[in-house]
């Protein structure tokens, strides 16, 4: 019996918007894929986006990705999957991208069907299906109140195979999906046709994230994946990059709390027994996975609501008295801010970023302290429940630590340079994940609308 034909994928940029070297989309389309899939977002960005129902990509960045692929898929007849639209896949994502698709077709007469699946949840429904207990928290998050959800902005779940494997029987040339797990845009439809269910979701994992997994890593150039009945393996399309045992499963690897189990809708890929292979200098083969169902159909549910607004003050700080003794100063500042307001303003979050210290890891530091430190960059954030009153504590906390007398201080002028003016900037409203929670289902589908579009 002869072997199947491996199955072959295009993966274009780690996020749709990103961009790819038109050379590296080239050298993957002589390759004949099967495929041309993308991932078009992520929580990694933070609450803001969902809530505000806006991405986090630019929209002549995302057309120009947009454009070359579907101008390739729709005249070579290969289906294009794009995932998580807009940046977080709720209603006002997926509306946006689509408006770019039918812009582009419009420009470059182009004539395809495309289905569309929704992944944004009526708060009515999730509320009843809190009130029935099928809702509960995603560790570390807390459990869910009927108050948090009324207080949300917006709410997604992130879709599984499902949904896309019913768009597929309708044969699409196109598939624009709100939030979807990430390796689901690549997976689904070679698992349709037949291909190893976990096999083809460990390379949707790592196509997901494009030439990431190669060395030198990027998530702005293209990656090129074959399924085959027992294996898959990954190759780069940029001959300044390989692909090494150690990138591929160094990129397994991250984004989770075990190394050998990678959860996701419908179960968990077990990874004890996957092996990575060196095949040539950069192609690198992958067998051994296996995928474990769960024992009950859960999806992750996404909710983001505002807090607030928020200003922020950008200085730098060079005196070397002032360094030895930030913490001593910050709390003198705090403390002259709650005094000066108390009684008037005092429902605020003030924050101090050090730069230079601790602020990238804050509590997390290995490494605390200011010694041997020369500079620091300092980010005062205030926020609070009007743009105005945020604006107000920032402007004070700043102006008081401009010019905070503290022992050994010698400069009457100011303690603080600054870089910008002017110094304070509104970075408008807040948002805080409200929701990260799973939701127990008995038909993963049946949750995600979908529609046909032809252009």
């Amino acid at each position: 019996m002869a072997a199947k034909e491996e199955f072959r994928i295009l993966s274009t940029t780690a996020i749709l918007g990103y961009g790819f070297p038109l050379a590296s989309f080239e050298v993957g389309m002589a390759r004949k894929p099967h495929l041309i899939a993308v991932d078009g977002g992520s929580t990694d960005p933070g609450p803001y986006y969902l809530g505000a129902g806006v991405s986090f990509t630019d929209r002549g960045a995302v057309k120009r990705d947009l454009e070359i692929m579907l101008k390739a898929g729709v005249s070579n007849k290969i289906p294009v999957v794009i995932g998580t639209a807009g940046g977080s896949g709720g209603e006002p994502h997926l509306a946006w991208c689509r408006e770019i698709i039918e812009e582009i077709a419009r420009e470059q007469g182009l004539h395809f069907t495309m289905a569309v699946i929704h992944a944004e949840l009526d708060k009515n429904f999730i509320r009843e299906e809190f009130n029935k207990g099928r809702i509960r928290p995603l560790e570390p998050a807390p459990p869910l109140t009927e108050e948090e959800i009324g207080a949300t902005s917006r709410i997604v779940a992130q879709m599984g195979l499902e949904p896309f494997l019913a768009a597929l029987e309708d044969r699409p040339d196109v598939i624009l999906a709100g939030r979807t797990y990430d390796p689901v845009c690549f997976a689904a439809l070679p698992i349709k046709e037949g291909y190893d269910r976990a096999l083809s979701l460990h390379l949707g994992k790592i196509l997901e994230c494009a030439s990431i997994c190669a060395a030198p890593g990027s998530g702005s150039d293209c990656m090129f994946g074959y399924i085959g009945e027992d294996y898959f393996r990954v190759e780069p399309l940029n001959p300044a990059r390989k692909c090494t045992t150690l990138s591929v499963a160094a990129h397994t690897l991250y984004e989770k709390t075990n190394p050998y189990i990678l959860p996701g809708p419908g179960g968990h890929l077990d990874l004890h027994g996957t092996q990575f292979e060196q095949e040539t200098e950069n192609i690198v083969r992958v067998r051994g996975t296996r995928f474990v169902p769960g024992k009950e159909n859960t999806l992750k549910l996404e909710g983001s609501k505002p807090i607030g607004y928020r200003t922020v003050s950008i200085a730098g700080a060079r005196d070397p008295i002032m360094i030895a003794g930030i913490d001593r100063i910050i709390a003198g500042v705090e403390e002259r801010v709650a005094d000066n307001f108390r009684g008037k303003l005092e429902n605020y979050r003030l924050r101090f970023n050090i730069y230079g210290r601790d602020g990238v890891m804050g509590n997390l530091e290995p490494h605390p302290g200011t010694e041997g430190a020369h500079e620091l960059g300092i980010i005062i954030e205030a926020i609070a429940p009007a743009q105005e009153q945020a604006d107000t504590i920032c402007a004070f906390a700043r102006s008081t630590m401009l010019h905070y007398g503290y022992e050994g201080r010698r400069s009457t002028a100011g303690n603080l340079a600054f870089p910008y003016s002017p110094s304070d900037f509104h970075a408008g409203a807040v948002y805080v994940f409200s929701i990260y929670h799973l939701l127990i289902t008995e038909d993963p589908a049946a949750l995600f609308l979908r529609e046909t579009a032809e252009f």
